[in-house]
């Protein structure tokens, strides 16, 4: 598979200037973010329904960024569920509570925190991740969120990843993609491989002729065999 430029191994740098990072590209990209996103807005209605939310549950949306998918996720669970959500960058959640603010949701509580400081009232029913790369490259994030849901909740994941090696010579392309909305772009082989090891019932499905994924499974219960962090379409 082609790979991108050599450059500092994203993995080796510390948690909070990778942060750091993604905050200062998204200060830069927050007031026009939304206008971005008409292409995987399908994606980000398949990977909603497919955590089967019902009404009365408690749904986080993981790094929920201006907002976009909390109608979603609030019609899923309606008036008796609750939406959390949070978001690292202050330009990114200002959008947020904005939306929130003028549909006047009283069951959507956001938090301004990258995900090692997420704190819960209680525990979820479901976790929506919609491309969140540099929270799942992160041990200490994917462990903060992992921590808000009860054993057994639904996860859904949205991201981007390397093509297959048909369209190999891509990659760098898709790297630099990544990269202009990541503060740790590298690792698009398996970018899902450090929060997989701690679910059940793994399943994959590639879109965007495989420079994307939907990942489905649940949080692991005390006991349960984990399934290979390797495992892709």
């Amino acid at each position: 598979m082609s790979e991108a430029p050599a450059r500092q191994d994203p993995a080796a740098l510390p948690d909070a200037e990778v942060r750091a990072r993604s905050v200062l590209r998204y200060r830069n990209r927050a007031a026009g973010y939304d206008a971005t996103c008409g292409p995987t807005w399908p994606i980000r209605e398949r990977t909603v329904a497919a955590l089967q939310l019902q009404p009365g549950q408690r749904v986080l949306d993981v790094g929920c960024g201006t907002g976009l998918s909390l109608a979603l996720l609030r019609d899923a669970v309606g008036e008796t569920g609750l939406v959390f959500g949070f978001d690292q960058s202050p330009e990114m959640q200002e959008r947020a509570r904005a939306r929130v603010a003028t549909a006047g949701w009283s069951n959507v509580l956001l938090f301004e925190t990258p995900a090692q400081g997420l704190r819960l009232p209680e525990p979820v029913d479901a976790l929506f991740f919609h491309y969140t790369h540099d929270i799942l490259r992160s041990a200490s994030a994917v462990s903060a969120v992992l921590a808000c849901a009860r054993p057994g909740a639904a996860v859904a994941i949205a991201g981007i990843k390397y093509f297959p090696w048909w369209l190999a010579p891509l990659n760098p392309w898709v790297y630099l993609k990544n990269r202009g909305y990541n503060g740790a772009p590298g690792e698009l082989r398996t970018p899902w491989d450090r929060i997989v090891s701690r679910l059940q019932d793994w399943q994959i499905t590639p879109v965007q002729f495989g420079m994307g994924y939907i990942g489905v499974g649940r949080v692991a219960e005390h006991g349960a065999a984990a399934p290979d962090a390797d495992a892709g379409p």
